[in-house]
């Protein structure tokens, strides 16, 4: 009889994901909060902020995908009891990365204008978007950094390391962006929307400091890179090559539906923010458990334990679409109050409390393509997750929008399309899933 992995092996994977992964979404939450709060334009500044999140998070998810590569690799070596042999390609992956993050940081910042222009951001929005983009981009090297670090530790699985790194980030940023948005009277002047760009840069330098030490003290790897490129630097490359192709379709999506929101109006985008990022929260949340069921497929697929894999997948979907239900019931007992959290304007909130429902009603949606997207993330299928993502943006979402659109249906009908996106990605992810797992069971 096969072994099932249990809730509690689960969750000693899945809950310092959870944490690590939504202490990121908070740091841009708290930016939204805060400036969304704040006396000077905060209209402006919000639709800024959001603008520039969104951006971010498409750069991020891009770059993320570096670690999810790196940790297909590790997780697939530990399981198959071959860690030796990835010794100096982990140390490759990782200066590569920061060649990449440098090369990023300078060629965005110099186009930072023409950039957000393509957002539709103008006048003032525009200004902000170039002041806030302008500091945050230092953060890209860091960014790869951490990402790299934190992808072998998931394949090593460990998420509690990163864990630590994340919230300890978190935290640092929501008391600095206190200080440096508002100021303290006679002895630091308000920065607005520069204090809190200037906060996260500084949260992500104790991130990643946190970060290498747990490399360094805790991995069996180090900075040796060999004198030759490893032979998995190839496999590497074209997997991360097609997972970027993947998720900057996915950026398309964002890209389209910030771009016809702020089309619409500075309300429209202002509550297209926060919308989106309570959205994000909701999907780092979930993605707690993808990150477990990505670390865990990859090992099950070097140990070659195809059995254990789909109790698994069934296991930690029910788990997490569970989660997802009660994010739901929180949500919808504070409806009315969560919008006043990031901004007092009542056209905005208008706007938020008319479509926050539809964001909420898709999470057990959107939790089944989380789930089944880290699974075939652990087992290294990028080209599936790529073809699945660009039929979903290309024959569901635009399409969708672009109806919706016609109708004047405005923000209610780029969350329509979202909806119909994510059905798109879910179940036919689900259904090759057992499909393949079942071949690979009666072939073995």
């Amino acid at each position: 009889m096969i072994q099932r992995i249990t809730f509690k092996q689960i969750n000693q994977l899945a809950i310092p994901a959870i944490l690590s992964g939504i202490s990121e979404s908070v740091i841009t939450l708290t930016d939204i909060a805060m400036i969304g709060n704040s006396k000077e334009n905060p209209v402006e500044a919000l639709a800024a902020i959001g603008l520039v999140g969104s951006f971010l998070s498409g750069l991020l998810w891009i770059l993320g995908q570096t670690k999810t590569s790196i940790s297909s690799i590790v997780s697939q070596h530990y399981g198959a009891n071959q860690i030796e042999q990835i010794k100096t390609l982990v140390p490759q992956v990782l200066f590569l990365n920061i060649i990449f993050g440098m090369v990023l940081l300078f060629s965005t910042v110099i186009f930072a204008v023409p950039i957000f222009k393509l957002y539709n951001a103008e006048s003032l929005i525009l200004e902000y978007c170039v002041d806030y983009y302008s500091i945050r981009a230092f953060g890209f090297p860091l960014t790869l950094i951490s990402l790299t670090l934190f992808g072998t530790f998931r394949g090593l699985q460990n998420t509690v390391w990163a864990m630590r790194c994340g919230v300890a980030a978190a935290v640092i940023h929501i008391l600095s962006n206190y200080v440096l948005i508002y100021g303290i009277d006679g002895y630091i002047p308000a920065m607005n929307i520069k204090g809190a760009a200037y906060s996260s840069l500084f949260a992500q330098i104790i991130m990643v400091s946190m970060a290498l030490y747990y490399y360094l003290k805790y991995t069996p790897f180090r900075f040796q890179v060999g004198n030759h490129f490893h032979a998995l630097i190839k496999p590497y490359i074209h997997l991360s090559f097609n997972f970027i192709l993947r998720t900057a379709t996915l950026n398309i999506a964002f890209f389209v539906a910030n771009a016809y929101a702020t089309d619409y109006g500075p309300n429209y985008i202002a509550a297209q923010s926060i919308l989106m990022n309570i959205w994000l929260f909701f999907s780092f949340f979930i993605d707690g458990y993808a990150g477990a069921g990505n670390a865990m497929a990859g090992r099950l697929i070097g140990e070659k334990n195809y059995m254990q894999l789909v109790l698994l997948g069934k296991d930690i979907s029910k788990y997490s679409v569970l989660i997802a239900l009660i994010l739901m019931l929180i949500s919808f007992v504070f409806y009315q109050s969560i919008g006043t959290l990031f901004n007092k304007d009542k056209g905005v909130l208008d706007i938020f409390t008319s479509v926050f429902w539809i964001v909420l009603l898709m999470q057990p949606i959107n939790t089944l393509a989380y789930i089944f997207d880290g699974f075939f993330k652990g087992m290294g299928d990028a080209k599936l997750l790529r073809n699945n993502l660009i039929v979903s943006t290309f024959l569901g979402f635009i399409p969708t929008l672009l109806i919706s659109d016609y109708f004047g249906l405005k923000i209610h009908g780029i969350w329509l399309a979202f909806g119909v996106w994510m059905l798109l990605r879910s179940f036919p992810l689900m259904y090759i899933f057992n499909h393949r797992m079942k071949s690979k069971i009666n072939f073995k």
